[in-house]
């Protein structure tokens, strides 16, 4: 585990600008850089990187963050992940703190590192034997380009040949000191030390990362004895269900169009992308499943299966069909003509013409379905009735109410059914779906329970005090006043102003000190939470060089973060004011008129609080139920208020009823 100084250092050495540059062309424009948003497709920059503030922002698709966001975002990585590859851009050692399984965690992670070390080192072999070798270039390199792929796919592709030989592989990487039982572990060498992949053209399967996790070959024997393909078993680097052949490749332009393509075969995947339609991956030999659609979702809600237009073609269209449905995106279905598949139809009409077809062609996977299956039902109501059922399973997994009425109204034409008993019958499969999750979950709060049983539990003082973010922000008029509050202090928490006395003091601790005597009196927690934490930064010593903002920017609560950096951000850039003429130009940049800024939100937050109390003590005097001496001390408090209220509002220059 990285250490907090550690995890602090790179979020302190790091810059926004040399991440994105790395994957968007910037110009300058002001004080910030704009480029194309690489998250999304657009012709018009609206993508905007703030190096002053170290961070990005779109304004069209919303996406913002700092440098480790961007890597997460764009990489799909996990945070650990994204601080390792900053750490290691900018020469940062990094310290590790223990963990109370740091003895296993850490064999684990060098296990897996040790995994993917020998996987780079036989990825480099195969290519090697591909290119410099003759049987390679006889037997593997003559094939692909039979294939017609050019040198630059295969090497985008890293694809290679595994020699027609005993123990080639297995013997350098035992000479380069690899662990032999590594070597079988992870399908290089067989139990008895021979070579897994022997004769074979070789295609590397990568992480979303792009790290080479496994291997699958295609023989090149003509021999029926040999199946045509086989793959590394699973190891703790590779699970088939949770990886997806050429994502590494794909994913930015899955972003960009907004749909992913998914084919059956490793060769239609490289063709299509030397072709131009890069947006396309293969379930790497495996029925699709629920892991791989969420591993797509993380890139777009839009799915477009390419198919064979034979009937094998069909059926594994099928297989796939509930499970995107449950993950709640759009499934759209493509076949293509008979005796065709990706590979050979786009050789053969060229890119253009391909896609032309897939916007003529792809069909709404649910009426692609129930046409299929009403053509197989013919008039044998058996059939029918047993065709009627799979189609309210599939519509029952479709989340959104309105799409799914649609469909309901759809079928019911098509069907020649009533609409009310495909309602009837599909609400009924969405309460037994409800009902069963309900079960699970309480299972497994039972289960949790007793665990909980075994650990210390905290004080109901120390559970009341924890902050639970709000799934949606309150609508109350308050909030805004609070809002304001919290942004000053995430925008210029740690800058110094000078008060009216003349005293220095941080923008977090002038806020903090003048609404301590209200804090109770936050509508929204998220707000208080702010507040609260920019002063507790602000008196720390060790809050990094960035201060208050950056430690927004960079927050585990994704709901505060994301406030952050909105706040950070803005599509407009002030004129360069230093550049009018100085007898005429007496005004502060708008960003640094923090003194008065602040002041206006405390005195706009106190006075909506005061006259919050007013109004409650106003409805408590009317209860003539109550002590005299209770009555006259609400009064007292509601006179004291009132004045307080009338001097708060000749300072902001409003008037209050």
């Amino acid at each position: 585990m990285i250490s907090k100084r550690s995890i602090q250092q790179v979020l302190d050495t790091a810059r926004a600008e040399d991440i994105v540059e790395d994957y968007v062309s910037l110009k300058r424009r002001g004080s910030n850089l704009i480029g194309l948003c690489p998250f999304h497709d657009e012709k018009t920059p609206s993508f905007t990187v703030s190096p002053s503030k170290n961070i990005y922002k779109c304004f069209g698709c919303g996406k913002g963050g700092g440098p480790v966001q961007f890597l997460m975002e764009h990489d799909q990585m996990s945070f650990p992940e994204a601080v390792r590859v900053l750490a290691k851009r900018y020469n940062i050692e990094l310290e590790e703190e223990r963990r109370e399984d740091q003895e296993a965690w850490e064999e684990q992670k060098r296990q897996e590192e040790s995994y993917m070390i020998i996987n780079e080192f036989a990825s480099d072999f195969f290519k090697k034997q591909l290119f410099d070798t003759q049987d390679g270039k006889a037997i593997a390199l003559s094939y692909f380009k039979e294939r017609g792929f050019l040198e630059s796919t295969i090497k985008d592709f890293d694809l290679g040949y595994a020699p027609d030989s005993g123990k080639v592989l297995t013997e350098k990487a035992e000479k380069a000191q690899y662990n032999s039982s590594y070597l079988k572990e992870i399908g290089l060498s067989s139990e008895k030390g021979y070579d897994f992949f022997r004769n074979r053209v070789m295609f590397p399967i990568h992480s979303v990362s792009g790290k080479v996790i496994a291997f699958a070959g295609r023989t090149m024997s003509t021999s029926k004895k040999q199946p045509k393909y086989i793959n590394s078993p699973e190891s703790i680097i590779y699970n088939k269900r949770r990886v997806l052949y050429a994502i590494h490749l794909a994913k930015s332009e899955i972003r960009k169009k907004d749909n992913c393509y998914i084919v059956e075969g490793y060769t239609d995947v490289i063709s299509l992308h030397q072709n131009g339609v890069r947006n396309v991956v293969a379930s790497s030999g495996t029925a699709l499943t629920s892991e791989q659609v969420r591993l797509v979702k993380r890139h777009t809600d839009n799915i477009t299966f390419l198919y064979d237009g034979d009937a094998a073609g069909v059926k594994a269209a099928m297989r796939g069909l509930d499970i995107v449905l449950q993950n709640d995106m759009n499934v759209m279905l493509v076949l293509l003509p008979e005796s065709e598949d990706p590979d050979s139809y786009i050789r053969r009409v060229g890119t253009e013409a391909f896609e032309q077809y897939i916007a003529e062609n792809a069909k709404d996977f649910i009426y692609f379905k129930m046409a299929l299956l009403l053509e197989e039902a013919g008039n044998n109501p058996v059939k029918k009735a047993e065709l009627i059922k799979d189609i309210i399973k599939s519509i029952a997994n479709v989340r959104e109410p309105i799409k799914r009425s649609l469909y309901i109204k759809e079928c019911s034409q098509s069907l020649e059914i009533h609409e009310e008993l495909l309602i009837r019958e599909v609400n009924k499969i969405i309460r037994e779906e409800i009902r069963q999750k309900r079960l699970e979950k309480e299972r497994e709060e039972r289960v949790a329970l007793g665990e909980q049983a075994f650990r210390s539990a905290e004080t109901p003082v120390e559970q009341a005090r924890q902050y639970q973010p709000s799934p949606k922000l309150s609508r109350k008029t308050h909030v805004y006043q609070e809002k304001d509050l919290a942004r000053i202090i995430v925008c210029a928490g740690d800058k110094l102003i000078s008060t009216e006395d003349e005293e220095k003091i941080r923008v977090a601790d002038f806020i903090y000190s003048n609404i301590l005597d209200v804090i109770d009196h936050f509508d929204e927690a998220m707000y208080r939470k702010i507040i609260e934490e920019g002063f507790k930064v602000s008196e720390s010593e060790n809050h990094g060089q960035s201060g208050i903002s950056n430690y927004f920017i960079n927050h585990e609560d994704p709901m505060v973060r994301e406030f952050a950096i909105d706040c950070n951000s803005s599509p407009y850039v002030f004129a360069n004011w230093e550049s009018k003429d100085v007898y005429l130009q007496t005004q502060k940049m708008p960003e640094e008129n923090f003194y008065r800024d602040s002041l206006q939100s405390i005195l706009r937050f106190k006075l909506k609080k005061i006259s919050k109390v007013i109004e409650e003590l106003k409805k408590r005097s009317e209860n003539t139920l109550q002590d005299p001496k209770q009555t006259e001390n609400i009064l007292r408090a509601y006179q004291t208020l009132s004045e307080q209220r009338k001097h708060i509002a000749n300072d902001l220059g409003t008037v209050v009823p």
